[in-house]
């Protein structure tokens, strides 16, 4: 059994890596303007979560949270030459909290609320994507979505114990991406790609 979550591990690892080539690939395309707060508050919230993860005993599965948190550290680092820059008071809200949950588990050393905090704040930071894949579907990348789905699905079964420290965050992420690509694939039947 462990063999099984441990090739888990690492096939979810390599999927996270090649979901996040058509990213970076549309970054620098400069098809694709990330929001700097945004991917600020998932490199926050992603490492917190995968320390929670660690803590929680995720064993293995933590590989795949950890290849995903320096692949969002490194889109962050891409905001700011390639992304944009209009900051608005939500965005600077979603960071402060965002900032109070990291100070809730490097402070308070109350893993369990850090991750029901990081959880809610990631759910929450979707909204915007939801709202702009509704209106313009055709500027997301399906694939990025549909693996990262995958993804955070492969890497709760590959945990070591299943726990709310494990699954919270994890369940977040898997539903987000697939609401996400869920939306985007649906709209897009209805309205046409404006680069055609």
């Amino acid at each position: 059994m462990l063999d099984f979550k441990l090739a888990l591990s690492v096939l979810a690892a390599i999927i996270t890596i090649i979901g996040f080539i058509p990213y970076f690939k549309d970054i620098f395309n400069k098809m694709t303007r990330p929001h700097i707060y945004t991917w600020l508050i998932w490199a926050m919230t992603q490492s917190t979560a995968t320390l929670a993860l660690w803590y929680g005993g995720g064993s293995f599965a933590v590989l795949s949270l950890v290849t995903g948190t320096i692949l969002v550290i490194l889109v962050f680092l891409l905001c700011f030459k390639y992304g944009t820059k209009n900051i608005t008071r939500n965005d600077t809200l979603c960071l402060i909290i965002a900032l109070f949950a990291v100070v809730a588990w490097w402070q308070l050393k109350n893993p369990f609320l850090s991750v029901f905090l990081v959880s809610a704040i990631d759910g929450l930071g979707y909204i915007p994507t939801y709202r702009k894949s509704w209106t313009e579907p055709w500027s997301e990348t399906l694939s990025y979505w549909a693996l990262m789905a995958l993804t955070a699905f492969m890497t709760i079964v590959a945990s070591a114990e299943y726990n709310f420290l494990t699954i919270t965050y994890l369940s977040v992420l898997t539903l987000s991406n697939i609401t996400v690509f869920t939306i985007c694939y649906f709209r897009r039947k209805n309205i046409i790609n404006p680069s055609v």
